[in-house]
């Protein structure tokens, strides 16, 4: 086991890995998911699990914290470690009419308005990440669909602001963004760059614009939802 600046491993890393902004959901999610849950990481607060998934194969779930910059340096170290396929299990707010609180969506690309993937030299339109001949994006579009509900598909928009994103707001809309969250475009940047598969599955925890936010437990509830299609979709390698 190595250390890393960020990630100071304390537990075998496995080469699937669910991303959720949140510790607190990193730690829900483990004891949901994982049969006997080591815990991976904890420096800096960045709270990780490793552990056997109800298809009998080893997962990771590891925070990333909130926004760009510390999604890239989380994603960045685990795949120097041995991360292959990761996928991000977070919020968001919905921008479209239409959209309902627990709505799960299912990211096809992220319209990247922050600095980080920006930085890292990615596109205006990052894509869900897949190396040649891989799986993810159609896994996770295929999980998406079977879902009860179904899943939405389509763009998100990645910022770098939670609050003072009004200005903003339209334009997001008239790119075709569903809705808003701070991490995917960075994600599928460091991920694209190292050669890596990346998704992203979320769900939407507020409607941008008006004051309507989901309650806890119904967040609960849904982020299990999200947890389990995106071990569905991830399956063996």
């Amino acid at each position: 086991m190595r250390d890393l600046v960020h990630i100071h491993q304390t537990a075998e890393l496995a080469e699937r890995v669910l991303l959720p902004g949140d510790p607190g959901r990193a730690l829900r999610l483990a004891q949901a998911l994982l049969d006997a849950p080591l815990m991976l990481n904890h420096h800096r607060g960045l709270w990780g699990y490793t552990g056997v998934a109800a298809d009998g194969l080893a997962l990771s779930i590891q925070s990333t914290g909130m926004g760009g910059p510390s999604a890239a340096i989380v994603v960045t170290e685990l795949i120097e470690l041995g991360a292959q396929r990761l996928v991000r299990v977070g919020t968001c707010g919905g921008l479209r009419d239409g959209l309902a609180l627990g709505q799960l969506i299912v990211v096809t690309e992220a319209l990247a308005d922050d600095g980080t993937s920006t930085a890292l030299g990615g596109h205006e339109r990052m894509a869900s990440v897949r190396a040649v001949g891989a799986r993810l994006p159609a896994a996770l579009l295929a999980a998406g669909q079977a879902a009860d509900p179904p899943a939405v598909t389509g763009a998100t928009v990645s910022s770098d602001l939670f609050y003072g994103a009004e200005p903003y707001l339209e334009r997001w809309r008239r790119a075709g963004a569903l809705a808003v969250e701070m991490e995917a475009a960075a994600i599928f940047t460091v991920a694209a760059r190292a050669g890596a598969q990346a998704g992203c599955l979320l769900l939407v925890s507020n409607l941008v614009g008006s004051h309507a936010y989901i309650d806890a437990q119904a967040l609960h509830a849904a982020e299990l939802r999200v947890g389990e299609l995106a071990v569905a979709a991830l399956g063996p390698s």
